[in-house]
């Protein structure tokens, strides 16, 4: 038996051996802001302990408002003192009002100029910059403020009318304010305090680019940042465009709130169907999740035909009929709603019970974005996720990423199990008819029905707002990066006809 290193080998001279690369051990990642803070110790505290105008305080008293969440009694004093904030919550925490008053504030005493608003909060889909514009509507009216969402999906002559009327905060999503940023009917010269709600996923959607964009047009101002994350450049973001924040972390980002309990029902591809008709027939508000906008239309349709009063809601729908959905699904005329990954984020509709998974999504993030619908604000809820033999394996790697241990249990359509975890029941059998379609749908321009805005500003007329007289602007109305401004064109047909949504979310 030979001995000895290589070199002292018979025939092996030092100059014929290959010297082996060495690999550089890869550098432990730089911890986030998040993570050097730590947890935000706070206890909840009376809004008019927080330095809020009493105007504010008196109207959120009207609401039943008396007390802030910890995200708000964390954050409102030191956003009031000027500071940039670097925040991160659990959904339903109460992060609207955390960074809405605080601005609504720094903006009283004055009004805004034509197209010159002074206050902008980005977010990422249509549906959040309505819940924001509604949440703070009535304190800025205490106030004397007007507030108005400039999103996708919505007439741009409209919009831009309402700017050159004055509007002191703007709620919008990244690509259509881009549109009217560059035709100038929206200037943000005078901006002096910005928000941007759920960045992290605003990432994930492609809009930092122009977000960066917005960002520059913006004198060096106040900047609230919240999100779930740093990564996808998030971090990156904060170190550009933010000066020296205060960090407030109110939970780690794979936290689960303690209310929240998840399942998994191992199902038979066979049952599934059966299964989710069931689970729709419950009692309570329950909202189902899938991953493309045809499974949305095709599951909610299955779903009516079996006597189910379910609606779906996701990307391809018109504004004025996601808006009508998520209407009757909150006044609870429709009680389990069909989504895309549309609603996993930013939309709050109370007492939502249950949220099931139809198929297991593949990212982490994903899925506790979608759970993040249910145990809102301290109430309880339940997770389930429906996963067939051959989809165990990921599904139980994605839930060990995410932090979470759902308990296992094996269902049927008809079995015990599947009633005592979801509360699933028959549904009736008798068919819910399909709505019927609004023969008045408003037109979305100045122009014909199908045609180009009519007033578009800075090129012919009927021309499309973009960057150059009628040339084509560099993002999408709607909040994709990359299209065209959707909001002005439909398609030809008969009544009832929805808008194009180009590179929506599905």
């Amino acid at each position: 038996m030979q001995t000895g290193s290589p070199s002292t080998r018979p025939g092996t001279s030092p100059k014929a051996r290959k010297r082996r690369p060495q690999q550089r051990q890869a550098a432990p990642p730089k911890p986030s802001l998040f993570d050097q803070a730590g947890i935000t110790a706070v206890d909840p505290a009376p809004f008019d302990t927080l330095g809020l105008p009493r105007s504010i305080v008196t109207e959120l008293a009207g609401q039943g408002l008396t007390e802030a969440f910890p995200i708000q009694a964390a954050t409102i004093p030191d956003a009031l003192s000027g500071h940039d904030v670097l925040g991160r919550a659990q959904t339903g925490s109460g992060k609207t009002l955390a960074f809405g008053l605080p601005m609504l504030t720094a903006l009283s005493g004055s009004s805004s100029k034509p197209q010159h608003p002074r206050g902008l909060v980005m977010v990422p889909t249509r549906e959040l910059a309505t819940q924001v514009t509604n949440s703070l509507k009535p304190m800025a009216k205490a106030l004397g403020l007007h507030v108005r969402e400039i999103v996708g999906g919505m007439s741009f002559s409209r919009q831009a009318e309402t700017l050159r009327r004055g509007v002191d905060l703007v709620v919008a999503t990244p690509g259509r304010l881009n549109d009217h940023a560059r035709q100038g009917t929206c200037v943000l010269s005078e901006i002096e305090r910005t928000a941007l709600d759920e960045a992290d996923q605003m990432a994930d959607m492609g809009f930092l680019p122009q977000i960066r964009e917005l960002l520059d047009r913006i004198p060096a101002g106040q900047r609230l940042l919240f999100s779930a994350t740093l990564d996808r450049d998030v971090d990156r973001l904060v170190r550009e465009y933010m000066s020296e924040p205060v960090v407030h972390s109110m939970a780690p980002s794979e936290a689960t709130v303690d209310t929240m309990n998840h399942h998994q029902l191992n199902v038979s591809a066979e049952d599934k169907h059966d299964v989710l008709a069931r689970i729709a027939a419950r009692d309570g508000r329950t909202i189902l999740f899938v991953r493309t906008k045809h499974n949305a239309d095709r599951l909610t349709k299955k779903l009516r035909a079996v006597g189910v009063r379910a609606g779906a809601l996701h990307g391809g729908k018109a504004q004025n009929a996601r808006t009508r959905i998520l209407d009757e699904f909150r006044e609870g005329s429709t009680r389990a709603l069909v989504a895309t990954n549309i609603a996993a984020r930013g939309i709050h509709v109370d007492d939502v019970s249950l949220v099931v998974h139809v198929e297991p999504p593949a990212d982490p993030k994903d899925y506790l974005h979608r759970a993040g619908r249910t145990a809102r604000a301290g109430a309880t809820g339940t997770v389930v996720t429906l996963v067939t033999d051959d989809q165990r394996a990921a599904f139980r790697t994605m839930t060990t990423k995410a932090g979470v241990e759902p308990t296992v249990t094996k269902v049927n359509s008809h079995g015990e199990a599947l009633a005592r975890v979801t509360g699933a029941r028959e549904p009736s059998g008798v068919a819910v008819p399909e709505p019927k379609a609004n023969p008045s749908t408003p037109r979305r321009s100045g122009g014909k029905p199908g045609g180009k805005p009519s007033s578009a500003p800075g090129g012919k007329p009927g021309g499309k707002p973009g960057g150059a007289p009628g040339g084509k602007p560099g993002g999408s109305s709607n909040g994709a990066p990359g299209g065209k401004p959707q909001g002005d064109r439909r398609r030809r047909g008969g009544p009832g006809d929805r808008t194009k949504q180009r590179g929506s979310t599905s």
